[in-house]
């Protein structure tokens, strides 16, 4: 197998450089960013809430903050940065939730857009290498003894071909994986803002109920 994609490599000409750069950087921001949005950066979003109302209703600061300690996912640490801060005025309190979301958010977001302008790039690197395939095979056989216009006009067309193809293997899975990964970005900046909603909602409401003796406790730990 190997040895055909070699073959089929060098076949493809020049334009075969610049699809396999893009199709190396999509595979490593890919990886990358699965790794991230699925695994690091999620969270259940409503075990979370209904541990955090808990908490809250029982008063005890100390345990919600370390319910964030242990889960440092973006959504636990914009939660985190209002809690630590629940001593404070509430307008202070959605401030620091606020900055703390201003910094969260970028991380989620990073690189994803890089996907689709990578495989884009890949789709049109291989339609340059096809027309410089086909402007080649056309240029040679105009010069060419009859006997091998057959021969150069097959190279230069199937240079072309080579080049469109792995044009394109390239580029469709990069706008899948661009597709998936800003899907689920969306989908942890919805469930961000409702949670960080509910959750300061909830320190609003039941100011009464809370014991700041267990928040000075946490922030010693």
């Amino acid at each position: 197998m190997f040895e055909s994609l070699a073959q089929a490599f060098e076949k493809g000409g020049w334009g075969m450089y610049p699809i396999t750069v893009c199709s190396i950087f999509i595979l490593a921001i890919a990886a990358e960013r699965i790794q991230y949005l699925f695994f690091k950066a999620s969270i259940s979003k409503d075990a979370f809430i209904q541990a955090m109302r808990k908490y809250i209703l029982a008063g005890n600061v100390g345990k919600a903050l370390a319910l964030c300690s242990q889960t440092p996912t973006p959504l636990a640490n914009i939660v985190k940065s209002g809690l630590v801060k629940v001593n404070k005025s509430d307008s202070e309190v959605q401030a620091a939730m606020d900055e703390s979301s201003l910094r969260e958010m970028p991380r989620i977001e990073k690189r994803t857009a890089y996907l689709a302008m990578l495989a884009n790039v890949a789709m049109l690197a291989g339609l340059l290498g096809t027309i410089s395939g086909l402007i080649t095979c056309f240029g040679a056989v105009a010069v060419a003894d009859p006997a091998e216009k057959a021969t150069q006009l097959a190279l230069g067309i199937s240079e072309a071909m080579h080049c469109t193809a792995f044009g394109l293997l390239t580029a469709i899975p990069g706008l899948l994986f661009f597709g998936v990964l800003q899907g689920k970005t969306q989908h942890l900046m919805d469930d961000i803002n409702e949670s960080s909603v509910a959750v300061l909602n909830l320190i609003v409401t039941n100011r009464d109920k809370l014991d700041l003796s267990t928040l000075g406790a946490a922030r010693e730990e």
